[in-house]
Order: structure tokens, then C-alpha cells, then sequence
């Protein structure tokens, strides 16, 4: 597997589906590979991360990005932004983010995605990395698919996006929950070439 040592700028998104744990564990691994991470947090995905991790986060970006450093012992190369700030530069196809990552993505951020509908930074960003022909993964966290979260799902695809859902596999013998999220973002990091030990790979001792 082919793996990067230069610092990225990536792009961290967290919505409002169940799973923000992926997230927040994807921020910490990535700040600890010396990549750049911007995090953006939708309204939806501030409520869910505070009541699934106790991890409660004020609504003012200036206050925000104190409690991320704090909770992640990170300092310049974590920044935050706010859902409506249009002004940042991955906003923009002139400082496109190297890698786009929404994890969890929920139905109707995907949904957003797909038709093209920037009414947000989150998914303005997104629709960047696909113009600009950069990483797009989306982690969806939903289960059952109905058919039209599948030609959405398809319709990203077709567009240069990946789909990276959030299935655990069990092959490496998972003994907690900490493992089932760490083979997930493992799996988001192959795809950054970002190297990591989180799981044991498959024919591997």
C-alpha cells in the first residue's frame, strides 16, 4: 500500500447521522500523521457528536476551535470554521482542500451533494474537491438504504466521489467498540495514504 509523507490539507466534515466517534477518532489520527485538518461540524452533527461523546461544543467558531485544540492537544494545524463562513479558502476551487472527508455522512448531506446544492460550506467544499477533481469520501451511516439514498450513493460515485460506508469488518477478531470505529477510519486513512496501525490487515501475522 502506497502511503504519503507530506503533510495534506484535509477537509473533515461531521453531519448529523449516528456515528460521530468515526469523526472525531478520523481528526485525532490525522493530527497525529502531521496532516492539516479542518474541521466543520453541521448544526445537526454538533447535537448528535454532544449526545453520542459527551463532547459538547459551542456554536461560536472563536470558542469552538479553543475546545477542539484543548480536547485534541492541537494547535495551528487544526483549524475550525463555521457552516456560513464562505470566506474560507477551501471554499474556493483557487485552495482546494488535497482531500474532502464527511464522516458521518448523513442522507441528506448526501442528498445535498449529489444535486449539486452548495447551502452550506460543508457541502460547498464538497462540491470543490469534485470540480476540481480531489478526494471526495463519504462515510454514510445509515441502514436500510432506501432507493433513493442508493442513486444518490451512485450519482457521487459517478460524479469522481467515493463511498467508504461504515461496515467494521471482523477478520482482525475485534474485542471493543474502540476497535469496530479504528478499523473504519483505518480504512478512511488507506484511502489518504495516510499509514496507521489500526487494525491487523488480512494475511498478515
Amino acid at each position: 500500500m502506497r502511503y504519503s509523507e507530506t503533510m495534506q490539507s484535509i477537509v473533515v466534515g461531521i453531519t448529523g447521522a449516528s456515528g460521530s466517534i468515526y469523526g472525531l477518532r478520523l481528526v485525532e489520527e490525522l493530527l497525529r500523521a502531521n496532516q492539516e485538518v479542518s474541521l466543520l461540524l453541521s448544526s445537526a452533527g454538533r447535537q448528535v457528536l454532544a449526545y453520542e461523546t459527551g463532547l459538547q461544543l459551542d456554536a461560536n467558531p472563536e470558542s469552538c476551535i479553543r475546545q477542539l485544540r484543548d480536547h485534541f492537544a492541537a494547535g495551528e494545524s487544526l483549524k475550525y470554521y463555521g457552516m456560513d463562513d464562505f470566506f474560507v479558502p477551501a471554499a474556493s476551487g483557487s485552495n482546494a482542500p488535497d482531500a474532502v472527508v464527511i464522516c458521518p455522512c448523513s442522507m441528506g448531506t448526501l442528498g445535498r451533494i449529489a444535486a449539486g446544492l452548495s447551502d452550506s460550506l460543508l457541502e460547498r467544499v464538497a462540491d470543490v474537491a469534485l470540480k476540481e477533481k480531489k478526494t471526495l469520501l463519504l462515510v454514510p451511516r445509515e441502514t436500510p438504504f432506501n432507493q433513493i439514498h442508493l442513486q444518490n450513493l451512485l450519482r457521487v460515485s459517478q460524479a469522481g466521489g467515493q463511498i467508504l460506508p461504515a461496515m467494521p469488518a471482523f477478520y482482525h477478531k475485534p474485542k471493543s467498540i474502540e476497535d469496530l470505529v479504528d478499523f473504519v477510519v483505518g480504512k478512511v486513512l488507506d484511502q489518504l495514504g495516510v499509514a496507521h496501525q489500526l487494525f491487523k490487515r488480512w494475511g498478515n501475522d
